[in-house]
């Protein structure tokens, strides 16, 4: 264990800070500008929050937007390091807040960027090239231990790891899915004609593959360093101009640092740092107790959570139990309609439930194709109905890959007695 604790430069931490500050402020101001805030936070009636979080609400009026112009300030304080510790703690709360009080713009990035909020909590990020140290409230530092870049590396080989292995499915491996996600993908004639070629369609599928399994293997080895960055570049770059998805292509380009050696990102981007190549040998115990008694458990959690499917009953691509938090990453096109019944028990009268009342239309398609919005929605309507007993009944049919539509929801189960199971297979969700 001793290598964990072995002094190493700390410029790849220091540079990480500073990217990662830039882009949650961009994030955050971003959001407000695109509309997004307005889009899912501010024009919704209902919100979808995690389920056990519901008492998680958007802040009236226009509050989301000064909780989101705060989440960028805050961005901007790591970036620079000032105050840094308030200004990571504070950031991780509100894009916390922000996570878990709606899922109907769910990301993956929006995960991994809680993930790596909460873990720089605790890591010497403000320690060189910060206000902090300029206006002497820490002592400068320019060494950290051998952990830190360590942590870094194997919550990347995570995601990409499970992302590869969740892609060996028919769709995946036949081009199905990429097929159609390129299509839609642009309205230039002559791109739209090259991603319909068989063979294209067929080569993104597979060095999808190829790059989430092999990238993070090819960055350790100097020998192949430059040309996994140059292919992660492309990657990234590729994602960014024609999937649309935000600030995560670049986000997961600034993991690319730890791979590097220090001394090269500290030539590279911090050149009026001192070299530390004399005090090689040196130890570094920062953080020893939380190596142990967080960071360790920590990754335990982070190699369970994508194998949870595997204990529950059914296919995860179809009834999305484990789906989430497990790196299932841009997998497959799912649409679906839905009918709500519902049915008064002490007259037998039946009616229609008009759910377009009081969603948005994005909150309609994941009504239709995701379960927990379903049995979230059922509560919503039992909550609506209060006083009066009533039982209902759910019409639900979904489509995988544009493929055939098939039964969702047991048409005949009365959804105002469905439980939530976390841990296993809802008896109210049909198989495939």
């Amino acid at each position: 264990m001793k290598i964990l604790f072995k002094a190493i430069d700390n410029s790849p931490l220091v540079v990480f800070r500073i990217f990662f500050g830039f882009l949650v402020a961009c994030e955050s101001f971003g959001a407000i500008l695109t509309g997004w805030v307005k889009r899912i936070l501010i024009d919704p009636e209902v919100t979808f929050s995690f389920i056990g979080f519901e008492w998680l609400k958007p802040l009236p009026g226009f509050g989301m937007y000064f909780y989101f112009i705060a989440m960028g300030v805050f961005g901007l304080a790591i970036m620079f390091g000032y105050r840094y510790r308030l200004a990571i703690i504070s950031y991780t709360l509100l894009w916390a807040g922000v996570y878990f009080m709606q899922k109907t713009a769910y990301n993956n990035h929006y995960y991994l960027l809680l993930l790596i909020s909460f873990l720089l909590i605790f890591l010497p990020a403000n320690s060189y090239a910060s206000l902090d140290v300029r206006q002497n409230r820490i002592k400068e530092e320019n060494t950290m231990p051998y952990w830190i870049s360590l942590l870094f590396i194997i919550q990347v080989a995570i995601v990409y790891v499970f992302a590869s292995i969740a892609k060996f499915y028919p769709d995946w491996l036949d081009g199905t899915f990429t097929r159609n996600l390129l299509a839609d993908s642009t309205n230039v004639i002559a791109l739209k004609k090259l991603f319909l070629q068989k063979w294209f369609y067929l080569f993104i599928a597979y060095m999808g593959i190829v790059f989430d399994l092999l990238i993070v293997p090819l960055l350790l080895f100097k020998k192949t360093r430059m040309l996994a960055l140059l292919a992660s570049l492309t990657f990234h770059l590729f994602n960014a101009i024609f999937l649309e998805i935000g600030i995560f292509p670049f986000f997961a380009l600034t993991f690319a640092l730890f791979f590097y050696e220090p001394e090269t990102i500290r030539s590279v981007f911090l050149r009026k740092k001192t070299s530390i190549e004399t005090e090689n040998g040196h130890s570094n115990y920062y953080g020893k107790k939380i190596v142990y008694f967080l960071i360790i458990p920590y990754l335990i959690i982070q190699l369970l959570l994508p194998l949870r499917h595997h204990f529950i009953e059914g296919d995860v691509l179809w009834t999305e139990e484990g789906h989430r938090l497990s790196w299932r990453m841009m997998l497959r096109e799912r649409s679906g309609f839905i009918h709500i019944r519902i049915k008064d028990l002490k007259t037998g009268k039946l009616s229609v439930y008009d759910y377009r009342k009081n969603l948005t239309d994005k909150q309609i398609q994941n009504l239709a194709t995701k379960p927990d919005f379903i049995w979230q929605y059922c509560q919503y309507i039992k909550k609506e109905f209060k006083g009066k007993e009533i039982a209902i009944f759910i019409e639900c049919k979904n489509s995988i890959n544009r493929k055939e539509y098939k039964t969702l929801i047991d048409p005949k189960f009365d959804m105002a007695k469905a439980k939530w199971n976390y841990f296993r297979h809802n008896e109210w969700l049909l198989n495939r």
